[in-house]
């Protein structure tokens, strides 16, 4: 008879979830962010989208071949790079454009740190920060909405956050006739910015897909998005306290596919839930401090940026206990 107890190396608990299952879902939670990027923006913004994956896809592929390593294109982490980096860029950029971020985000950022699991920053937020100093006048162009894919003329318009950062708030209500609409086309989309930031619906639904899978949690995303609120709040406003709008701060620019998308990205982001919740919090603060007080309107991928480089440190400080360990007192007698 055999000995029922069988001893093993761990982990002793082991699930179906792998890492290719998970970077194919979020990408699949993108596609209505994806959808509605092309219903508003044509064919141009498809190709983007496209031209950048097809570059991620490929640099990571012939890097791994010349080095004489197995290709892993297959986990699907290359893919979402090369997706979420085509959704942040504006939809008339040249061609150029995605495939230049695509390299500096999987070789210079991915692949020059060990690969999968060892870069420091988010590839993709990596890749449109070198877009964004290297191209500034193409990375800031944007098109108005045309809501009919098969319209090719373009008209050049300004984001919420520009015009709010310009002309002020009452001139963005005025912009868009009143609040209520204001907060309508944010949620829909039709408003000009990147890609695949426009609309909120398409990437609550994503984040709600995601949540319910288990693939993410709510600590980075809801700590990151109640700072960033509390911080428009209290001090959004012109002069006097408390008399800002959170929730034109919480669906404009990349605050939605940044908190939900990239700031949760489990390389880059502190493991336990009480880091997570710090690094959430950092994330909003320092969105809102650059939108509120910076030179740029929008401050998203620079505050993940930044906490990336914090993660590790956090991590240190929020370590697990050490099972059957006590605590030892200061002062006390061993």
């Amino acid at each position: 008879m055999n000995d029922p107890l069988i001893v093993s190396v761990s982990p002793h608990i082991r699930s179906d979830v792998t890492t290719a299952r998970i970077m194919w879902s979020v990408s699949a939670s993108l596609f209505p962010a994806t959808l509605m990027g092309a219903y508003f923006f044509g064919p141009r913004a498809v190709i983007t989208v496209a031209l950048s994956i097809l570059s991620a896809v490929l640099c990571e592929h012939l890097y791994q071949k010349a080095l004489k390593r197995r290709s892993t294109v297959g986990d699907g982490s290359a893919f979402l790079t090369g997706l979420l980096l085509g959704l942040t860029l504006p939809p008339v950029v040249p061609f150029y454009v995605p495939v230049i971020g695509s390299f500096v985000a999987i070789i210079v950022t991915k692949q020059l740190f060990g690969g999968l699991g060892f870069n420091i920053f988010n590839p993709a937020l990596i890749g449109r920060a070198f877009l964004l100093v290297s191209f500034p006048k193409l990375m800031t162009s944007w098109r108005e909405p045309a809501s009919a894919f098969l319209l090719f003329d373009a008209r050049t318009t300004a984001t919420p956050l520009g015009i709010l950062k310009e002309q002020g708030y009452e001139k963005l209500v005025e912009v868009f006739g009143d609040r209520l609409t204001l907060y309508s086309e944010l949620l829909i989309g039709h408003r000009g910015g990147s890609i695949g930031e426009t609309s909120g619906i398409a990437l609550l639904i994503g984040a709600a897909f995601l949540l319910c899978r288990r693939y993410i949690t709510w600590h980075i995303p809801l700590s990151f998005l109640g700072t960033a609120a509390f911080m428009a709040w209290v001090f959004g406003g012109k002069g006097a306290l408390f008399s800002g709008d959170p929730l034109l701060h919480l669906l404009s620019g990349g605050m939605l596919i940044g908190a939900w998308f990239m700031a949760t990205d489990y390389v880059t982001s502190p493991s336990l839930k009480s880091g997570q919740i710090v690094f959430g919090c950092g994330c909003g603060f320092l969105t809102m401090l650059i939108r509120l007080k910076g030179g740029y309107p929008e401050g998203v991928m620079f505050a993940i940026l930044i906490m990336n480089a914090f993660a590790p440190l956090i991590d240190r400080k929020f370590h697990p206990r050490t099972f059957g360990a006590k605590k030892q007192k200061s002062g006390g007698v061993p």
